[in-house]
């Protein structure tokens, strides 16, 4: 299988395919790698499996020998995206974007080789940080309110009289000015994402440039069909440990996995049929394990799987199960979940208690208002919240 063909399993729009064509039969023939961009602003913690899409294009492109162009978009996040949102995104600090870039790195580097000779890693407060007010007016010049107000999500805000603010208009200008500054041939994205490709084509013929060419993937679904986030609680984070993403993708709905294996893998079209057209369970085990293996490697999903059957199908309780201490004390239930670091806050207690998905030493518990007596020095109580978390309190002095 060529490139070509290779690529077209992950897109969904191929804006200058015949282009395409062109530029990589060139690229061949002269020795010059093409410069594929691709940016992520790191506005949250984590990367999930959806991020992760065309992160494997890019890696594609980068095992045929060109140049994989990262972008961290620490200037692009401090103003926020707002495709697929009914309202502006709450801005970020420099603090906060530049400790979640670091992390982005740290888990993108798991998919994408980033040693320096293979890949150009950029931030683009390179050059919007030098940019002044008058810098800013001239970029505005470079479109028309009638050209930004043709993006999807600004129409549907305004007729729904939802407001569009005019820094959010920037945005897309900004994404297109990266590609001038990095003189990106091709450049990669989700499919929300088409209109700010396209501004980056527009951008780079005004300066003269080659236009580049534009490549969208699928959005990977959720574990349970909705649009990946982690406000659903449906995302599967790269930095999750192996037996949390085996078993959160063991929650797949029988329906997703055909796309999970065509866009979270690399198993040949033939075996992803031949697995599809078998027993379902079988089908989820070998897709968890091979995304599992990718991550954290084979012996780390094999053990992710054996632990899974341990626990969901043989009822057994987890090998291994994290140690909290506490001072002894009389815990009201939700706060002693929320100390011991099994939920974010009180209410989440509650509401797992009151949906029967909470377990103290074993035995589903109901009553919100339930008191746990750890007042001597050395005993422990066991809880569970939901299918996966596990964690052993003991009480200290």
């Amino acid at each position: 299988m060529n490139l070509m063909e290779e690529i077209q399993r992950y897109a969904s729009d191929i804006v200058g395919a015949e282009q395409l064509q062109k530029m990589l039969a060139s690229a061949s023939a002269e020795k010059a790698p093409l410069r594929v961009k691709f940016g992520i602003d790191p506005t949250f913690t984590d990367v999930h499996l959806g991020h992760a899409v065309p992160i494997r294009l890019l890696r594609l492109f980068q095992e045929h020998g060109h140049l994989p162009v990262l972008i961290l978009g620490d200037g692009t996040a401090r103003l926020g995206d707002p495709t697929g949102r009914n309202q502006q995104r709450p801005p970020l600090s420099q603090e906060e974007v530049e400790a979640n870039a670091t992390t982005y790195l740290q888990q993108i580097g798991q998919l994408l080789d980033l040693d320096p000779a293979r890949c150009e890693v950029r931030r683009n407060s390179e050059w919007f940080g030098r940019m002044d007010f008058f810098d800013c007016l001239q970029l505005a010049a470079r479109s028309t309110v009638a050209r930004m107000l043709e993006r999807d999500d600004f129409q549907k805000r305004m007729r729904e009289n939802l407001p569009v603010h005019l820094h959010e208009m920037l945005y897309p200008l900004m994404q297109g000015y990266d590609s001038v500054m990095v003189r990106a041939d091709v450049e990669l994205g989700g499919n929300d994402q088409l209109f700010n490709l396209h501004m980056g084509r527009q951008m780079q013929e005004r300066e003269g440039m080659r236009p580049q060419v534009c490549i969208t993937t699928p959005l990977l679904l959720g574990t349970d069909g909705r649009k990946m986030s982690k406000s659903y609680g449906n995302h599967v984070g790269l930095n999750a440990a192996a037996h949390d993403m085996y078993g959160k993708i063991m929650s797949l709905s029988d329906e997703g996995m055909e796309s999970w294996f065509a866009l979270a893998t690399r198993l040949p079209e033939e075996r992803v049929q031949e697995l599809l057209a078998g027993h379902p369970r079988q089908a989820k085990d070998i897709l968890a394990q091979t995304i599992v293996a990718e991550i954290h490697g084979e012996t780390a999903a094999k053990e992710a799987a054996e632990e899974f059957v341990r626990r969901f199908q043989k009822k057994d309780l987890p090998s291994e199960i994290p140690q909290q201490t506490l001072p002894c004390a009389r815990y009201a239930l939700p706060n002693l979940m929320k100390d011991a670091g099994l939920v974010s806050s009180t209410s989440d207690a509650r509401r797992l208690i009151q949906g029967g998905g909470v377990r103290l030493n074993q035995e589903v518990v109901k009553d919100v208002r339930l008191e746990v007596d750890l007042t001597t020095s050395g005993s422990e109580v066991l809880l569970q919240a939901g299918k996966r978390r596990f964690v052993q309190v003991r009480a200290v002095d």
